[in-house]
């Protein structure tokens, strides 16, 4: 099972007839002649956690607002010492990402420009969370009540007797301008908190790491696990709404989950479906997929995912499986390694270190998973329905062929549309849009079909001696060992490395999942297999023995949701969803970081 070295960006072959890519995506984030140097000589890895197919234009808008908004905070506000940003690159319409490191010289004179405002944030933890939720909540609250209605025959009177002196074609190109001023807010919110959080793991991890050299990284992990985070909250209302069922007697209605809806009319019904609603807003606004794409169906609006789920619960509910998570085991794990560990250190001043770093690592670590809600989740879930919103009037009005054309234009092609709407409005003269961007489309739609077919390299460029930018490290798993691994200089025969992200030793038979529209064929006992799993996959979790990604790193949310629910776990693997294949055997230590294929 070895791999070739990793390509330069300008020596992979495009696919067939993807003439013209390139438009789609804006000049800056594409490779290019004019930083051909540059880029050539840089290290490149597929973000296929996060993008892990061809973006349409408009999805790629999410790609470069948070990796923009990610590296902003890592080199202008917090001042990281080791790591700049993370550049960001298309390469025939997937993610590509590369850490900037800081010149060795210059890290020293970061350092109290980072422990000042670092710790300003750290010693005011919680009242600054408090407000970030609420700054949040605004942003959402905003999205949700952009108006994005047609422009009307005539306007109100009201208009007139108000003294407006303002239309509804000046409203519509402004609740836009206000729409894109507020993703990118968000997205600055998004990394607002998450930089610290995974730069106090970071601290902690090097202080063990320096105290105790030979700990594993998964035995520092297991320090900090046994949280209780809103990211689990949709999880937890599913299993609350089974048992509702069952106690209701209604658990029957769930066998067939796309008929539930139209059985709930008994009192019965009614009482659980009151109890759904409750819980539906906000937690159901939670995607099968990441929230990065327009195609990721939310549950609040796909009812009939959460009522598959729900009818799994009620299964293992009604065979007498305890469907709770296993917390109270998972903390008293914790709270074991912390105490040996901690009894190895000599001194007073050593054991006050550690307890500060623990301290602090925990204290912010519920950030790591929450955010995913608050932002990818809910916010996405808003954005996207607000998008197709507009996209529909486009469609009616006569500008667009299709509702989903939208999706085919860059952010800014819009506010063209939007001008050619108001202005012919205005002067009550037909409209140039459906003609002109019909055939560019049209053409966009074929190039994005044939990307979507196209399997990219997992990586580009020169292999890089050491990463030092802590979400590379944390998040998606690029260390120079997995490098190697992934260059395949240090594979096992038959088997693959990995991050040991969730304790445990299992042998069963693999599932392999690309889709969220395929978690639905897992069965109980098999092993996941994926390029990355979705938080939202965590109701199939009591299903299955293990899991496998392709990238992921300790603090991924694939080994952070598998800890929290006791399944063994590897990720990072590079080539697991390659070299392994549905109904293998195979075994996965989770405490090794190992996946061997024990019968093919």
């Amino acid at each position: 099972m070895s791999h070739d070295r990793f390509p330069s960006p300008f020596d992979v072959e495009a696919p067939e007839g993807i003439e013209g890519w390139e438009e789609l995506y804006p000049y800056s984030v594409t490779f290019g002649e004019q930083r051909r140097e540059y880029e050539g000589n840089r290290f490149w890895f597929w973000d296929s956690m996060h993008w892990g197919t061809a973006m349409t234009p408009f999805d790629s808008t999410f790609f470069e607002l948070a990796i923009a908004s990610l590296s902003q905070m890592n080199s202008r506000h917090y001042r990281i010492p080791p790591a700049d940003g993370i550049d960001f690159r298309v390469l025939y319409g997937y993610a590509y990402l590369s850490p900037v490191g800081v010149d060795p010289e210059k890290i020293e004179a970061r350092v109290p420009q980072f422990v000042e405002r670092a710790g300003f944030y750290f010693q005011n933890w919680d009242r600054l969370y408090d407000e970030w939720l609420g700054k949040v909540r605004s942003c959402i609250e905003d999205l949700e009540g952009l108006d994005f209605s047609a422009l009307p025959e005539m306007e109100d009177l009201s208009v007139i007797t108000d003294g407006v002196g303002l239309g509804s074609g000046y409203r519509l190109q402004e609740e836009y301008r206000r729409f894109k001023d507020l993703i990118l807010r968000v997205w600055n919110y998004h990394f607002e908190f998450l930089n610290l959080g995974y730069a106090a793991y970071l601290d902690f991890f090097g202080f063990c790491k320096e105290a105790f050299p030979t700990i594993p990284d998964l035995g520092i992990a297991k320090m900090v696990a046994g949280v209780e985070v809103d990211l689990f909250r949709p999880n937890e209302e599913l299993k609350l709404l089974a048992h509702k069922a069952i106690e209701l007697g209604i658990a029957d209605l769930f066998a067939t989950p796309s008929t539930v809806a139209a059985n709930l009319d008994s009192p019965a019904g009614q009482e659980w479906q009151a109890a759904y609603d409750t819980a539906a807003d906000p937690w159901f606004n939670f995607t099968s997929g990441n929230g990065f794409y327009h195609f990721d169906k939310t549950w609040r609006d796909h009812p009939e995912i959460p009522y598959a789920f729900i009818h799994d619960y009620i299964t293992k509910i009604q065979e007498g499986a305890d469907i709770s998570r296993p917390i109270e085991a998972i903390r008293a794990e914790r709270d074991r390694v912390v105490s040996e560990y901690r009894d190895l250190l000599a001194s007073d001043e050593d054991r006050a270190a550690f307890d500060g770093k623990l301290g602090l690592a925990r204290t912010v670590f519920p950030y790591v998973e929450n955010h995913n809600f608050y932002i990818e989740h809910w916010t996405m879930s808003v954005v996207w329905r607000k998008v197709k919103e507009l996209g529909a009037v486009f469609a009616k009005e006569g500008l667009m062929s299709a509702d989903d054309d939208i999706m085919f234009l860059r952010r800014d092609e819009i506010d063209e549309v939007l001008w050619d709407y108001y202005s012919n409005w205005a002067v009550n003269s037909p409209t140039a849009s459906a003609d002109y961007w019909a055939p560019k489309i049209a053409r966009r739609r074929e190039i994005h079909r044939r990307l979507s077919e196209w399997s990219p390299p997992k990586a580009l460029g020169e292999p890089p001696e050491v990463v030092t930018e802590p979400f590379t490290i944390m998040l998606w798993g690029i260390t120079s060992d997995s490098v190697k691994t992934w260059l395949g200089s240090e594979e096992d025969e038959g088997g693959l490395s990995g991050m040991s992200a969730s304790p445990g030793v299992v042998e069963g038979r693999a599932r392999l999942v690309f889709s969220p529209d395929d978690v639905g064929d897992l069965e109980d006992g098999e092993i996941l297999v994926a390029p990355i799993t979705a938080p939202s996959w965590a109701p199939v979790f009591p299903k299955i023995q293990a899991c496998v990604t392709d990238i992921g790193g300790m603090m991924s949310h694939a080994a952070i949701v598998c800890r929290e629910y006791g399944v063994p776990a590897v990720t990072g693997t590079g080539f697991g969803t390659s070299d392994i294949k549905t109904g293998m055997l195979i075994r996965v230590d989770g405490s090794s970081g190992k996946v061997t294929i024990v019968e093919e």
